[in-house]
């Protein structure tokens, strides 16, 4: 279980990911509202992502980087890239994220972009597999960085020098 990351305390930068319109039918017909999804980060280790509804845009979008801001995660990163290779799943969606050498860049689809810059991730091969429904890809993405482990990280669970 990760710490809870106070998000006040970071320079916060915002990513929209996607904006849906939905529909619900009622009696009267049909209830038109926004779902946003939103990916929120320093660039330093710390990224979350929020989805909010609303009956306008810009509300949506508020609500879902409040929701990116109480569900952050801090990422383990080995220099500009990640320390090994991994794979988030999520759903029917997941992504193989390995690590490049510096000067590559982020190579990920459009959505796991977004939270691979955010989380301050510069160099990084990453393919996704399944669906590829946006929100869908960007949870799975977090939830592959939440599993990463830095080597010493490793070493201090399990008690032991790694070479």
């Amino acid at each position: 279980m990760q710490q809870r990351i106070d998000a006040r305390e970071l320079d916060l930068k915002t990513r929209l990911v996607s904006v849906n319109r939905v529909a619900k039918t009622v009696k009267g017909g049909r209830n038109m509202r926004f779902s946003a999804l939103v990916v929120v980060g320093d660039e330093n280790g710390h990224v979350g992502c929020g989805q909010g509804k609303a009956v306008e845009i810009p509300e949506a979008i508020r609500k879902a980087e409040e929701s990116a801001k109480r569900n952050m995660i801090t990422v383990s990163r080995d220099g500009s890239t990640i320390p090994h290779r991994i794979i988030g799943k999520f759903s029917k969606s997941s992504i193989v994220m390995m690590p490049a050498t510096a000067g590559t860049g982020v190579i990920a689809s459009n959505h796991a972009r977004a939270v691979l810059e955010l989380a301050g991730i510069e160099d990084i091969n990453a393919k996704t597999y399944g669906s590829r429904n946006a929100i869908n890809v960007v949870k799975a993405t977090l939830a592959g960085l939440a599993m990463l482990k830095t080597k010493a990280q490793i070493e201090r669970l399990r008690g032991v020098t790694i070479e």
